[in-house]
């Protein structure tokens, strides 16, 4: 019996100095997404589209390489919307 009254007597006085728990505030950096606002870049009507079998060499030739030009200055046009992304 002693020894039980001996237990209580001492969780009892474990109880008795128990401190509250202190609140800490921690920053944490965490990155968040944006939405990018990049202007809509439009794809060009190409040159090419409308070449025909029965048009000249030269033609196709010359069509070719303008639509080369449009897909460089399209390809310039697409990297600096997502440029301006980053």
């Amino acid at each position: 019996m002693r020894a039980a009254i001996m237990v209580c007597a001492m969780a009892l006085a474990g109880c008795g100095g128990r401190v509250e728990p202190q609140v800490q505030y921690v920053r944490v950096e965490v990155p968040v997404q944006v939405p990018c606002r990049a202007p809509e870049v439009e794809v060009p009507a190409w040159v090419a589209a409308d070449l025909r079998k029965s048009d000249s060499l030269q033609t196709k030739v010359r069509a070719l390489l303008a639509e080369r030009r449009q897909r460089i200055g399209y390809e310039k046009q697409l990297k600096a919307a997502i440029n301006a992304c980053n």
